[in-house]
């Protein structure tokens, strides 16, 4: 069960992600961001609600807040990235660099031991994701400003600060104890919008959107809110390390939309890192 959840969470994070990418190239990346994450805690305040919690104590909700900021910091930048149209670079450097500091932290300070096999399906996760997200003719190259290069240096600027609160915003999360339900989760949407709070008021021209751009950056931001309901979930009742890997394999949906919705053409190198995430799914799941 807690494989399916961190699966069901990296499949909610690629639609949200493939949205998300394409409402920031139409609207300010700011816009969507904050208003996204205030999506997210109408829809985690609403399931923290409906889950009854055993019992919520301050450190859970501090986690959760961890978590939080984690979460804004990774979505400043990774929308901002996709704005920018190094879209190419940006998921890449996010992705990878994300999963490899949320491991290492899990195995070096948390005391996570995966078996062989799980190990195993780590070491192939890693590039496949590299090639799935940073192949050339997929929805991000296809979509990168120029030419292939453009935006490098910003992506992977942008690319690595959002790793760091991918990792914070999973390890955070995954400290918090489960009797106190989905409300860590709520909390760290609180702590998100407080975070994005000053770079949405140095844009709050920005902010003033048609209705219907509203909603959908709403409704983006209440997705993301969902995957992480499903990743703590998956958390719960996983090892760390593996639930992390697991829902890290979310750039290989936006690569499948592309294709079909797009009618984007897939280079060899995304069909080998499609491949071998299925292939990491399976030892992953097994291990």
């Amino acid at each position: 069960m807690g494989a399916l959840l961190a699966l069901s969470s990296a499949v909610v994070y690629g639609i949200v992600d493939f949205a998300g990418g394409l409402l920031s190239r139409r609207v300010h990346h700011a816009a969507v961001t904050f208003l996204g994450q205030l999506g997210g805690l109408l829809l985690a305040c609403a399931a923290a609600l409906l889950l009854p919690a055993d019992s919520v104590h301050p450190t859970d909700l501090l986690w959760g807040a961890l978590s939080g900021v984690g979460s804004g910091v990774a979505m400043r930048f990774l929308n901002r990235g996709l704005s920018r149209g190094a879209m190419s670079v940006v998921v890449p450097v996010s992705a990878v660099t994300g999963v490899a500091l949320s491991v290492l932290c899990g195995v070096l300070l948390l005391g996570d031991r995966p078996g062989a096999v799980a190990w195993l399906g780590i070491a192939v996760t890693v590039p496949s994701l590299w090639f799935v997200a940073g192949g050339r003719g997929g929805v991000r190259g296809s979509e990168a400003a120029g030419s292939p290069d453009a935006g490098t240096g910003k992506g992977t600027a942008d690319g690595l600060l959002a790793s760091a609160g991918v990792a914070v915003q999973y390890l955070a999360l995954g400290q918090a104890d489960p009797g106190s339900g989905l409300w860590p989760v709520a909390a760290g949407r609180v702590a998100a919008v407080l975070v994005l709070l000053p770079d949405a008021a140095r844009h709050a021209r920005r902010l003033k959107l048609p209705p219907v751009r509203c909603l959908q950056a709403v409704l983006i931001g209440a997705g993301a809110a969902l995957g992480l309901v499903l990743y703590l979930l998956a958390a719960q009742r996983q090892l760390l390390a593996v639930a992390v890997v697991l829902a890290s394999l979310y750039p290989a949906l936006p690569v499948v939309l592309g294709l079909a919705l797009l009618r984007e053409r897939i280079s060899r190198r995304q069909v080998r890192g499609l491949l071998g995430a299925g292939v990491a799914t399976v030892l992953l799941t097994l291990g």
